[in-house]
Parts: C-alpha cells; sequence; structure tokens
C-alpha cells in the first residue's frame, strides 16, 4: 500500500529523533518542500546530517542504512556522491522515497534555497551555481548528433533516446532564462506556453522515420535558438553545424 502523508510524518519524525539522539550527528536540517511548506501527498523526505567532527561520514551512514532497513521498511537504496558529500536515497516498501544526506563537519551549509536547520548550528551558506548554458547546448548537440545517426541506421529506439536527451537540455536552458529551477524538470511546468509548445514538438510521440526526422529537425532549430537566446556569438559558430546536423538523410 503507498504510503499516506500520515506515514510519511512519522517517518520523518522517528529519523529526526534518531539523529537527536546520536552523538555522531553535530546538527539536522530538512530540505525541499519539507523545509518550504510546499508538501503534498507525493513529497518525500529530505533530510541532511552534519556529521561530528570526530565521526566517520561512511561509518553513520551505515549505521543508518541498517537503522532504515530494520525499523523503517527500506527495500533498497542508491548513492549519489557530489562535492564530497554522500547521499543516500532509500526506497520504502510503501514507495516513500527517504533522502539522507551525511555531511563531513566542515562542509555542513545551506547550498540550496530551502534549508531548515532542526538543531545544531551550520556553516555560511554556500548556493550551488547554476549549470553552465554553454555545457547545456553542447550535451543538446552531442545527443542530437548521436540522434542523427541512429535515424539514419534505422535505429528507432536509440533516436528516441537520444531526442529525450536533447529536450532535457533544452528544459534546463529555457528555465535558466525564465527565472527557473533548471535541475531535473522541476520548474518545466512554469514555462510560458509557447516555450512549452516548442518542446511539445521536441518529444517524438512514436517511432517511424519520418516523424522522427521531423522531430530531430525541431530539436536541431531549438537547440540553435536557445543558443542565440544565451550566447549569440556562439550560435552563430554553430550556425552552419547546425544546418547539416538537421539533415538526417
Amino acid at each position: 500500500m503507498r504510503f499516506t502523508t500520515r506515514t510519511r510524518e512519522a517517518v520523518r519524525d522517528a529519523l529526526v529523533e534518531t539523529a537527536r539522539a546520536d552523538d555522531a550527528v553535530a546538527a539536522a536540517a530538512l530540505v525541499g518542500s519539507g523545509a518550504t511548506g510546499r508538501e503534498d501527498e507525493w513529497s518525500d523526505i529530505d533530510l541532511v546530517l552534519r556529521v561530528a567532527a570526530d565521526g566517520d561520514p561512511a561509518d553513520v551512514a551505515a549505521r543508518w542504512t541498517d537503522t532504515l532497513y530494520a525499523a523503517h521498511g527500506a527495500v533498497h537504496h542508491l548513492d549519489v556522491v557530489a562535492d564530497g558529500v554522500l547521499y543516500r536515497v532509500f526506497l520504502l516498501a510503501g514507495s516513500l522515497q527517504v533522502d539522507v544526506s551525511f555531511w563531513p563537519y566542515e562542509r555542513f551549509r545551506e547550498t540550496v534555497p530551502g534549508f531548515r536547520l532542526l538543531f545544531g548550528e551550520t556553516n555560511p551558506p554556500a548556493h550551488l551555481p547554476p549549470p553552465d548554458p554553454e555545457r547545456l547546448i553542447g550535451l543538446a548537440w552531442l545527443h542530437a548528433l548521436h540522434a542523427r545517426s541512429a535515424i539514419a541506421r534505422g535505429r528507432p529506439w536509440q533516436a528516441v533516446t537520444m531526442l529525450d536527451g536533447v529536450r532535457e537540455q533544452l528544459v534546463s536552458l529555457a528555465c535558466l532564462r525564465n527565472g527557473l529551477s533548471p535541475h531535473q524538470g522541476r520548474g518545466v511546468d512554469g514555462l510560458p506556453a509557447a516555450e512549452l509548445g516548442v518542446l511539445a514538438g521536441v518529444r517524438a510521440a512514436g517511432t517511424g522515420t519520418g516523424e522522427l526526422r521531423t522531430t530531430h529537425e525541431a530539436a536541431v532549430r531549438a537547440i540553435h535558438a536557445e543558443a542565440a537566446r544565451h550566447d549569440p556569438a556562439l550560435a552563430d559558430r554553430l550556425a552552419g553545424a547546425f544546418e547539416d546536423l538537421r539533415s538526417t538523410r
């Protein structure tokens, strides 16, 4: 049975109490919707832990992992490591996602808007910079290149996958321009209707060669347009290559 808001709150409260009682945890905070009052029935739990100065983040993570499995019904987890911080993402039996990050003492700080300190102290905030538009543009044309070759080679599902990659970068670029979150599609539904229409044209609805060619051409045009909005000089340099890239024949 899928988790409810009541079960989510119970798990979150229990984890916070576990953190308060853990001598190896010097501080804890909530991030995401739970920190900003925007939770709904689909929200997960994002708990940020500051490991004590004399503690080992790996040891603390191991103990907490045992607790999540034994006491809270975790069925699997995966790790993401970024900037020396371990983010361990748990899936509970009721499909509740619980993210627990284990921060070395000297790194613990607010890095994203929406950070609610529960106890302990934190270092001065240092928000992560937004993604680099030039890199996103590069990833977009790279996916478009592979989409073109996949279409030409008669590999429709690879082409669809590559076009999805183009669209992902276009979403991030459009969100950056509009002051929305560029991460993981979080801001995309706030884009103007006209821009959502462009994105819809870059979504392959089928695997027929004709449709894939049309979608690919729309994708390359959209990359060029985004490049021009972010970096006109780069767009000018790319113009000839993009003219060639539009053709899959």
